[in-house]
């Protein structure tokens, strides 16, 4: 009972430490903060810190690991057999651009990883961390969009490999815009409809159905 009681509370340490690094680091930015800072924050000792994690990076990719942001997790487009890939993709961006409007950690957690961290010397881990994970989308949108291609019976006019890079730039910018001022347009609708312009430049024709058509027309009324 005594080893479960120190457990719970070694892992109720971890969290506001890690709690106390996001609060911090969207502040003042990853360089500008100290571990001191985060266990003070955190009403922790130094010593806690370093019981928990290597190094400020080691932190940093913890607090990371805790929510999955937008462009990170695995998009199911690229399943076998399914019928329509670039409608899974558009999915799950809409699901991950509404997760920035509606959940702050997300939306903390992303702004500090794109907008407050340098990567210095001793953040190698977190920016080859990023580079995984922006490899891995890409790889993945580029999956996605020639298996579409295929089953559209269309040549994309740029290599699918650069097609996918220029999907990931479309969304990850437009997130990163939104960031910087969240008042200067609504995130989702304008996510949802750049993506399908991008697509119709690639030569996909996109049947939105009924539901579709009427949600375009209120978007195109609006713009």
């Amino acid at each position: 009972m005594v080893a479960r009681r120190t457990k719970e509370e070694a892992l109720a340490t971890r969290n506001r430490l890690l709690d106390a690094a996001e609060l911090l680091f969207q502040a003042q930015g990853v360089s500008q903060t100290t571990l001191q800072q985060i266990a003070q924050q955190a009403g922790a000792t130094r010593g806690a810190i370093y019981w928990h994690f290597k190094d400020k990076a080691d932190l940093f990719n913890a607090m990371m690991e805790r929510v999955i942001l937008p462009l990170e997790a695995p998009p199911k487009a690229v399943a076998v057999g399914h019928d329509d890939p670039l409608a899974e993709i558009e999915e799950g961006m809409v699901h991950a651009l509404t997760l920035m409007t509606t959940d702050p950690q997300v939306r903390r957690v992303f702004d500090v990883a794109t907008h407050k961290v340098e990567y210095t010397h001793d953040m190698a881990s977190v920016q080859q961390r990023h580079l995984d994970a922006r490899n891995a989308c890409v790889g993945d949108f580029e999956k996605a969009l020639r298996l579409a291609a295929r089953r559209a019976r269309i040549r994309l006019p740029v290599p699918g490999s650069v097609a996918a890079q220029g999907l990931h730039a479309l969304i990850s910018g437009l997130i990163q815009n939104w960031l910087l001022d969240p008042a200067a347009f609504d995130l989702v609708p304008t996510g949802r409809r750049t993506f399908r312009v991008y697509l119709a430049g690639l030569g996909f024709a996109r049947q939105t159905g009924a539901n579709g058509a009427a949600a375009h027309e209120a978007e195109t009324a609006a713009a």
